[in-house]
């Protein structure tokens, strides 16, 4: 991608890293033992081959809802569709070259995971989750880390996703209503044009506010979320008229969220996403939740240019990481299973496993256009459309390949990971790369995406 964006946001540079947000969803320029060259296995903290239901097998599921959570890992390599090696291949080709490769045109190491019919068909791993030290340089072949299935990824501004989650629970009770101002709840929404914008046009990214916040050179959190609030629109900007991709506008959704709860971000996100479905490799601060031997061995890692060193385990974006790694655009860390979990849930109208988190109606208007016929700016991709839900992307052929539909929705993240739900095949596709790792400006994360879209428009009907 042009640089312009990352430029705003960061690029590891100890000057403007600091400066602004934006691990959008731009794509940027073009226990146990997974081996580097890709599993199709998982294994739990104690070393054990983990699956879907008994024997690690995946039993039926006649309501579409996996029967077992995917949190427990992948199946067993026979229990995965044909076109599971196709998918593991194609990873495989954006890896380095070698072992001893310094650069690489894709990403160090990669997850996809792929629920058919709310059963698994593709859970695999390749590559490696920490290949760089800070500098960046290469580490020795035993000081790496291999991918694993059940790996844990930052996910960058798909956060997103379940910063509109948390949102619309407080519509479904009452507490939020999407055509208020947002001035409404947060009294702190100050400036000229700002009382024009609606809580929902936070989550269609047509509020008019820019990409990123400046939230340096202030004494403490509460002064750098009251500039975040105090941000201006951009120069011109009517709200409500234009698409203009926003990582402001989801920080102050999720102010909403913890004004209305009463709860800090990661707390609702606890306690009313993942603890009702029993996603326990998902949350802000994986430090704080993830034993030491599980951060060693799971956790992915990202940057490894800038002042902040080598990055794993905290959060990639430098604006959340300033506001403390909690905040609605950015700071969710997950595995593939969990991050598939939501999409079903997304998929299945608000149910997971025979929990509601979610009205039907509500999710149904999440992933509806909300933005047709308007235009949409976005310098990096002069082809975008602004086909946008509540919090998720829709229709886009640049990431969704030819899985994009009119129905298709999901959200990338600057990082690489990305989720693809196509209701149409009643397919989710979770695909987590750590093309941050060491330099996000060596690869385009959308490419691949894109490709592993085609292949799997054309292997699943």
């Amino acid at each position: 991608m042009p640089v312009a964006r990352r430029t705003l946001l960061g690029v590891g540079l100890a000057a403007a890293t600091s400066a602004l947000t934006g691990c959008g969803d731009s794509g940027g320029e073009s226990a146990g033992g997974a081996d580097p060259g890709g599993t199709v296995t998982a294994t739990d903290a104690a070393g054990n081959r983990v699956g879907f239901g008994a024997a690690g097998k995946p039993t039926a599921a006649s309501s579409g809802t996996p029967s077992a959570s995917p949190t427990a890992g992948a199946g067993a390599p026979g229990n995965q569709a044909r076109y599971a090696a196709d998918v593991t291949a194609l990873l495989r080709r954006h890896l380095p070259a070698s072992a001893q490769t310094v650069t690489h045109h894709g990403f160090p190491g990669a997850v996809a995971l792929v629920l058919v019919n709310g059963k698994m068909t593709v859970h695999t791993a390749v590559g490696e989750a920490l290949r760089y030290a800070a500098g960046p340089k290469l580490l020795a072949a035993k000081s790496r880390v291999a991918m694993r299935p059940d790996s844990i990824f930052d996910l960058a501004s798909v956060t997103k996703v379940y910063t509109a989650i948390l949102l619309l629970q407080q519509v479904d009770r009452g507490r939020v209503d999407l055509g208020a101002p947002v001035r409404d709840y947060l009294p702190g929404f100050t400036g000229t044009g700002k009382d024009r914008v609606t809580v929902e046009m936070l989550l269609t990214h047509t509020s008019g506010l820019p990409v990123g916040a400046k939230v340096t050179g202030l004494p403490d959190n509460a002064a750098r979320w009251n500039a975040v609030l105090a941000t201006p629109l951009v120069s011109g900007a009517v709200p409500g008229d234009t698409f203009r991709y926003s990582s402001v506008g989801l920080m102050v959704a999720g102010k909403i969220v913890e004004k209305v709860t009463g709860k800090r971000l990661d707390q609702a996100l606890k306690a009313n996403l993942t603890g009702p479905l029993g996603l326990r490799d998902t949350g802000f601060a994986p430090t704080t939740w993830l034993s030491a031997s599980e951060r060693a061995a799971r956790m992915v890692a990202t940057d490894a240019r800038s002042s902040r060193g080598l990055l794993r385990g905290t959060v990639h974006d430098d604006v959340a990481n300033h506001l403390g790694g909690v905040a609605g655009h950015a700071g969710v860390f997950a595995s593939a299973s969990d991050l598939a979990a939501v999409g079903q849930m997304l998929l299945d109208g608000g149910t997971y496993q025979g929990r509601r988190v979610l009205a039907a109606d509500t999710v149904r208007r999440m992933l509806t256009n909300h933005n047709a016929g308007k235009p949409a700016v976005d310098p990096e991709r002069p082809h975008r459309t602004a086909a946008h839900g509540l919090g998720v992307v829709l229709n886009q052929q640049w990431f969704m390949g030819r899985l994009a539909s009119g129905r298709t929705f999901g959200h990338t993240g600057f990082a690489g990971p990305s989720l693809l739900v196509d209701p149409g095949r009643k397919l989710v596709l979770a695909l987590l790369t750590n093309r941050a790792h060491p330099n996000w400006s060596w690869a385009n994360p959308d490419p691949v995406r894109a490709s592993v879209g085609d292949l799997l428009a054309s292997s699943v009907t």
